[in-house]
């Protein structure tokens, strides 16, 4: 079960096969397997005693152990954002206005999927030109985040949702925005699963591989390029704090340090021999 070397599994893959041993262990010390209980009291920080004994499955480590649980450090992985002509080719692939609405949101407003599947009608307010996200119970099981924000939603994307409304909602009642039309129930609230099922109709429609999670990526990436304070992104993401948004969108390319230098000033325009 464990990875070989010569399997180079990555840091996550490893802490996911760590995770079912030790889960497999504290299973059977719960239920009084005496030896379950010693290898599981094992995994202890190296160095607590002067025992030279070494925790269960400690070899799998890449560095000296110095917490109790086995998880190996994962690297921060650069999310991934789509470029203009694969956010227009993912969007023009969706053939129901519903499924268009939802991924242009997705890509305007950076909201997660669960925030946009709990949305209800009177969370869209369209002579403000603003969206709000509100924490609450949905009986689809989507959930936002206890932050509640309000964002701006460029114009484009409320004419598209009135259509919406006008064309396939119709007399629907229901107090949900994104809900099934075509399958029954109708009008039950859209689940996360119907959504997963939605993206990989497109992605292997369009040949454009994303998920919600990408095009909120895409969004906080197009802000920050265009010089959008730090403070300003986190609000509209929903970050608990503003230090998550840097960290998360620390993988702007030298070209983008570079334009921000040129406009601050700081940096010549011409070309080094």
């Amino acid at each position: 079960m464990l990875p070989s070397v010569e399997s180079a599994c990555t840091e996550s893959t490893i802490n996911r096969k760590l995770a079912a041993v030790t889960s497999f262990y504290e299973f059977h010390a719960r239920h009084g397997v005496t030896m379950a209980s010693v290898i599981r009291g094992a995994a202890r920080p190296v160095g607590t005693t002067r025992s030279t004994f070494r925790p269960f499955l400690t070899h799998v480590r890449r560095a000296r152990p110095m917490r109790s649980d086995l998880r190996l450090r994962e690297p921060m992985r650069a999310p991934r954002a789509l470029t203009e002509a694969e956010v227009a080719s993912f969007i023009g692939g969706c053939a129901h206005l519903r499924d268009r609405v939802l991924v242009t949101l997705l890509n305007e407003a950076g909201l997660r999927i669960g925030e946009a599947l709990g949305l209800r009608h009177e969370d869209i307010r369209t002579a403000d030109g603003v969206v709000d996200v509100r924490a609450r119970d949905n009986a689809n099981g989507a959930r936002a985040k206890t932050w509640e924000r309000q964002v701006p939603v460029d114009w484009g994307w409320f004419r598209l949702h009135a259509e919406y409304l006008h064309r396939e909602y119709g007399d629907l009642d229901s107090d949900y925005v994104f809900v099934g039309l075509w399958s029954r129930p109708v009008g039950r609230p859209l689940t996360y699963g119907a959504v997963a099922d939605l993206f990989t109709r497109l992605s292997r429609a369009t040949g454009v591989v994303a998920t919600p999670h990408t095009f909120r990526h895409t969004y906080a990436t197009r802000l920050l390029r265009a010089g959008v304070k730090a403070e300003i992104v986190q609000k509209l993401l929903g970050h608990a704090s503003v230090s998550t948004t840097i960290d998360t969108y620390a993988h702007l390319t030298i070209e983008d340090v570079r334009h921000e230098l040129h406009r601050a000033g700081l940096l010549s325009e011409t070309e080094t021999p």
